[in-house]
């Protein structure tokens, strides 16, 4: 346990960040394996509108930080090339 109060709150907010930031990951998570599921069953509507929540929920993650910027592009990179070889 810290000692010093500044360390104390410091100690405090990293938890919470941990928190939201686990809730955001698993948020993403779920949808990740709802789109995979979509595009095992080809079903093309249901994975482009999964793509576009997943989509936007990849960038508010890029946005805050919770993922690294180039991670969210090459996530989202990888999604829409499952998108185009389902339309093929």
């Amino acid at each position: 346990m810290p000692i010093k109060k500044a360390a104390f709150k410091s100690l405090r907010q990293a938890q919470k960040r941990e928190q939201r930031n686990k809730k955001i990951k698993k948020n993403i998570a779920y949808y990740e394996r709802k789109f995979n599921k979509a595009i095992s069953t080809a079903d093309l509507k249901g994975a482009k509108e999964i793509y576009q929540v997943l989509q936007k929920a990849l960038d508010k993650a890029g946005g805050k930080g919770v993922i690294k910027k180039n991670a969210t592009s090459r996530r989202k990179s990888r999604l829409s090339r499952k998108i185009r070889n389902l339309q093929k």
